[in-house]
């Protein structure tokens, strides 16, 4: 299973994958990427089967991202886990193809998990 991890934060990206790799045994590939542009270019050879992604991103941001993504059939498919310090009143974010929305601050290995078991099937 492919999952690609989006955030301008490096360190951060790799806690999430590192959490990742701790809650669950099974192998999946993972690829980290700074910004929108590369991850988009990168889609176009690899379509991942989950994505988490920051909202904001240096550059164009992450919905720029989710609105690009839109654009193509298979990509819109892409189930995407927002990670945000933002509050976005319980809007529903589903046309964008998130399936979830992890606070930064207080994300846990527990949801991670449960995202995973939801939607890391691929």
């Amino acid at each position: 299973m492919k999952i690609f991890i989006v955030d301008d934060d490096l360190e951060f990206a790799e806690v999430v994958k590192d959490l990742i790799l701790v809650v669950h045994a099974e192998n999946y590939e993972i690829k980290l990427f700074t910004n929108a542009i590369e991850t988009i270019n990168a889609m176009v050879d690899e379509v991942p089967d989950l994505i988490f992604l920051d909202v904001l991103l240096d550059g164009p941001d992450g919905f720029t991202l989710l609105n690009e993504m839109q654009s193509y059939e298979d990509l819109a498919k892409v189930p995407v886990v927002l990670m945000t310090s933002l509050d976005f009143g319980g809007r529903d974010l589903s046309r964008y193809g998130v399936v979830a929305t992890l606070n930064k601050s207080e994300m846990t290995p527990e949801q991670i998990s449960t995202i995973l078991e939801d939607y890391g099937r691929g």
